[in-house]
């Protein structure tokens, strides 16, 4: 590919430029042709980080990306519920659920290929029998699909907001009201792509409702029901009135809390999953209790009262 650089262009670095001019590729990928010497500017290689000057001819000579499949490997699995259709996993705290941002192997998907064999393969080969996720630092009850059918049956209840869906969170601060109610659309943060927000007009439809359960010094206990599956719905929502899930730096929850260990995760547990068996229509309910290590931080915040 040919390319020659726009006025508009100068200044900025070669990997952007390229990204910018080649949107049906990742940054990752450019960056990967430039390091094995496949861009060249003004016939010459340069480095992702070169300052692009108006008028400079580019060449870029793209390589196929490797195929990419997921691998079995031996990592333990606790099954919650399991039958000819699907299976619910209790997901621990700190799991990937499939690759993907670096990483390639110690994931859900790996562990489920090494335990089940085959999966459903709606999702791709990257995300066998994945039907919904769970953030890496939130811990709880995970739908799998064992085949086809129940993937695209599952797939169907989700989106319709057919599926009940139930988690534990200690926030930060006192919540005032009992209960109550966050419908605030959600959308990627325009300046930290890292982040969701909650603060933008334009975005897609979420609501989390919300319960207390316990109160402590600083910190309340909830019980939240989301009727919509945003990506970090709940941590934005909750953040977005101030009450940020413990743990959660992204969304402004303090690194450290006096007096107590580090969490190394989200306080943020899926607790109980509601949905209908693909094939028999029957009612499932899927609880995790919540973990262990999260109840003796909360004890201990107790303790300090």
């Amino acid at each position: 590919m040919q390319l020659r650089a726009e006025p508009s262009d100068a200044g900025k670095r070669l990997d952007h430029v390229l990204h910018e001019r080649l949107p049906a590729f990742s940054r990752s990928r450019i960056q990967q042709w430039i390091r094995s010497g496949r861009v060249l500017v003004d016939a010459v290689p340069r480095r992702a980080s070169h300052l692009v000057r108006a008028g400079e001819a580019i060449e870029v000579d793209p390589a196929e990306a490797p195929p990419l499949h997921a691998a079995p490997e031996a990592i333990p699995l606790a099954v919650l519920y399991e039958d000819e259709d699907l299976v619910a996993i209790d997901k621990p705290a700190g799991m990937v659920v499939h690759a993907g941002a670096g990483v390639h192997s110690g994931t859900l998907v790996n562990a489920l290929l090494h335990r089940f064999g085959t999966l459903s393969g709606v999702g791709g080969a990257l995300r066998p029998g994945i039907v919904h996720r769970l953030d890496r630092f939130t811990s709880g009850v995970l739908l799998v699909a064992k085949n086809d059918a129940a993937h695209q049956r599952l797939a169907e209840q989700f989106s319709g907001r057919q599926v009940e869906k139930t988690y534990l969170a200690l926030v930060h601060g006192r919540v005032k009201a009992e209960s109550g109610r966050i419908e605030r659309p959600i959308a990627r943060d325009p300046v930290r792509r890292t982040r969701m927000t909650a603060r933008l007009a334009a975005g897609r439809a979420a609501w989390s409702e919300y319960r207390v359960l316990r109160r402590f010094q600083g910190f309340t206990f909830l019980e939240v029901r989301i009727g919509t599956g945003r990506t970090h719905q709940i941590r934005v929502h909750l953040a977005s009135i101030g009450h940020p899930v413990a743990g959660d730096a992204l969304y402004g929850a303090p690194a450290k809390i006096e007096g107590q260990p580090p969490l190394g995760r989200y306080f943020l547990h899926a607790h109980r999953i509601g949905f209908r068996q693909p094939t028999t229509g029957e009612r499932v309910v899927v609880e995790s209790p919540l973990p262990r290590p999260l109840e003796l931080w909360m004890e201990a915040l107790a303790s300090t009262v």
